[in-house]
Formats: structure tokens, sequence, C-alpha cells
């Protein structure tokens, strides 16, 4: 299984081992990391998954935010950054294995 780093705004680190398939979100949400809450369960319409991508990364998370995904990141409680992504988005896969994501200090 793939392996995600999520780094909390404090600093925090948990090492999460995703299943190919599943979003970055839910291998938050099924392993109780704070900073992402999820709270539309990943059907891209709340943005409440905010994350950065670590510039290491973006390239190979697959592509730019699709307009639905930018249109709600501009509505994010922490500041956007080229780098910002929904978590429920980016899908895992074989390539992500390592993949790094840092937490914002809000959701809301």
């Amino acid at each position: 299984m793939p392996t995600v780093h999520y780094i909390e705004a404090n600093g925090a680190s948990h090492a999460i081992d995703v299943p190919l398939g599943e979003n970055v979100m839910r291998g938050a949400l099924y392993n109780n990391v704070d900073g992402i809450v999820g709270e539309c369960g990943g059907g891209l319409s709340c943005a409440t998954c905010h994350c950065y991508v670590d510039d290491a990364w973006t390239a190979r998370v697959g592509g730019p935010a699709s307009k639905d995904e930018e249109e709600l990141l501009e509505g994010t409680a922490s500041e956007t950054k080229p780098n910002s992504r929904l978590s429920c988005q980016i899908v895992i896969s074989e390539a992500l294995d390592g993949l790094v994501v840092h937490l914002p200090e809000s959701q809301y």
C-alpha cells in the first residue's frame, strides 16, 4: 500500500498507508489525522479537506485542479497557495507512494 505523509500545521507528522484507488482525504479521516474534516465526504462540495501538496509532489498528483475544485479552493478558511488542492480529489496510485501533504491551520 502506498504511504502518504500528512504534516499538520503544528509540525506533527503521520505516515499512513492508504489503499490504491482511495483518496488522500479518506486516508486521513480513517486514521484520525487532525487537520482534515471532509464534511461532504468527498463530494467536491465543501473544501474542508484543503491541503498543500509538497512542492516535490505537485507534478505527480495529476494535473491542475479542475474548475469545480478551483472554485471551492477560493473559499477555504486558510490561505490558498499555488500548491493548494482538495485532498478528496487526489486519488492514490503506486506513483504517489511517499506523497507528502501539508495541512492548513484551519478548515473553518
